[in-house]
């Protein structure tokens, strides 16, 4: 039998058992890049969840650190902010986001997973009570909580510090 003859029939075996679902299961799964936001529409979708942010420049420059800014930021991060105000019923205002200036890595402010935001009473409380404390982090030994939903809050000295791994819904 030549190769010709070989390669139609094992592409057609193949795609029958891609069709029925028995050779999904060998094939690794690509990962997608996560879906992002400008900062215009993530700005709509945090004000009509009534969520506040302040800078303090005053600006939304994603390459000034004195700027809040979204702009590339993961819609499930924004999401996660959101599912976070509403079961929480606390006032957020978010006063980092995806600007220079951060710590860099993967699941990083610039990378779009990160946010920092206000503690007040009603935020620390809820954290503190709501989710699971999983010890301090290395390095500045922030107390670290983690969410039924495995995002993390971080309390450094002056905010929270929210890694979204992935949104609550």
């Amino acid at each position: 039998m030549s190769r010709r003859m070989v390669r139609p029939a094992a592409l057609a075996a193949s795609t029958a058992l891609l069709a029925g679902g028995l050779l999904a299961a060998t094939v690794p799964a690509a990962s997608a890049a996560p879906a992002k936001y400008s900062h215009a529409a993530a700005a709509q979708k945090l004000r009509a969840a009534g969520i506040a942010w302040t800078s303090s420049g005053g600006c939304s420059n994603r390459n000034n650190r004195r700027c809040t800014s979204f702009e590339r930021i993961n819609r499930s991060t924004v999401a996660g902010v959101i599912d976070f105000r509403k079961a929480s019923r606390c006032a957020v205002t978010i006063t980092g986001g995806t600007e220079t200036g951060h710590a860099s890595g993967t699941y990083s402010h610039w990378n779009g997973y990160k946010v920092d935001i206000q503690p007040t009473t009603c935020v620390n409380r809820y954290i503190t009570r709501k989710f699971r404390y999983v010890g301090q982090r290395p390095g500045d030994h922030a107390k670290q909580y983690k969410s039924p939903s495995g995002n993390v809050y971080a309390r450094e000295g002056s905010h929270w510090d929210i890694t979204y791994y992935r949104a609550a819904r």
